[in-house]
């Protein structure tokens, strides 16, 4: 449900004629939006954890350690994610603070991983190539979140010009 919809948001069209349309729908399409983009900002949070997680793996290999284990991945987790802890940028305060609860929403992720099975008893290559599928899909995300962004943006300025013009009035939000 979150992947279709998500494409009729991301749809060129769906701004069309914004300005014709009732304060109330301008109002639920920016909703819409906001937890559209809290989405795919929980996504992006989960890949680039499993990217850095696996560039971990690839320099671990270079390194030349041995074979890794899974508690030895679990003892290095705080220093492997410690560079997330706070994104680039300023960042907007959500308005909505959880995703939604429609299971697909990793679906894209969950598919890199269940071909391939545990970090471990992957190839080199195989290693290498998942980095490159998850920069890849982080890459998406991000875009996606822009024009979430930009949509956002687009949907709270003609909000704010029809409160500047006189057309809607502080009074129509109590209503």
């Amino acid at each position: 449900m979150v992947r279709a919809r998500l494409q009729d948001v991301l749809s060129a069209t769906y701004l069309d004629d914004l300005e014709h349309r009732p304060i109330e729908e301008i109002r639920a399409l920016r909703a819409e939006c906001q937890q559209l983009e809290v989405d795919q900002s929980y996504l992006r949070r989960l890949v680039q954890g499993r990217l850095d997680i696996v560039r971990s793996e690839q320099a671990r290999r270079v390194g030349g350690a041995g074979p890794s284990e899974v508690g030895d991945l679990v003892e290095h987790l705080p220093q492997i994610l410690a560079d997330r802890v706070h994104a680039p940028g300023v960042g907007r305060l959500p308005t909505f603070l959880s995703p939604s609860e429609d299971a697909g929403l990793t679906s894209e992720l969950d598919a890199l991983f269940r071909a391939l099975g545990p970090i471990d008893g992957l190839s080199d290559r195989e290693v290498d190539d998942l980095a490159v599928s998850l920069g890849e899909l982080e890459h998406t995300v991000s875009a996606r979140r822009r024009s979430l962004h930009e949509r956002i943006d687009a949907l709270q300025s003609e909000l704010t010009r029809r409160y500047k013009t006189g057309e809607a009035t502080v009074d129509s939000l109590l209503q």
